[in-house]
């Protein structure tokens, strides 16, 4: 006996009405992080022990810049998931839970757009 609602069990929806739409992007950024974090170590490992100015030259081709955009967005939404999953699943108190939650998104969001800025400030030669 399920405590869903029929239209719930149609549309797939939760109580929240969003937690398929989160399951599925955890999973998909999950999965986009696979080839991005083998790419970025494989470079890295390429690095190793090249001077300040080939990892500037490095950072300015468009694809790399690309990639390293692509992999910080991927990180920090998928980070930004997984905090907000640990958030409802482990505070109770109602008031702490919207505090955590506003907190960890626009840390998140800061983060990411610092990283963000900072890649494109190599790549752009500022």
């Amino acid at each position: 006996m399920s405590m869903q609602s029929p239209l719930g069990r149609v549309r797939g929806l939760g109580s929240a009405k969003n937690g398929t739409h989160h399951w599925w992007m955890q999973r998909v950024t999950a999965v986009a992080l696979i080839p991005l974090v083998i790419w970025f170590a494989i470079a890295m490992i390429g690095l190793t022990g090249a001077s300040y100015d080939t990892a500037i030259a490095w950072m300015r081709s468009p694809f790399n810049a690309i990639m390293m955009v692509l992999l910080i967005i991927a990180t920090f939404h998928h980070m930004q998931l997984g905090l907000q999953v640990v958030i409802e699943d482990y505070v109770h108190s109602e008031g702490a839970k919207v505090v955590l939650m506003m907190g960890q998104k626009l840390i998140t969001f800061a983060l990411a757009i610092a990283a963000g800025f900072a890649v494109l400030k190599i790549a752009f030669g500022g």
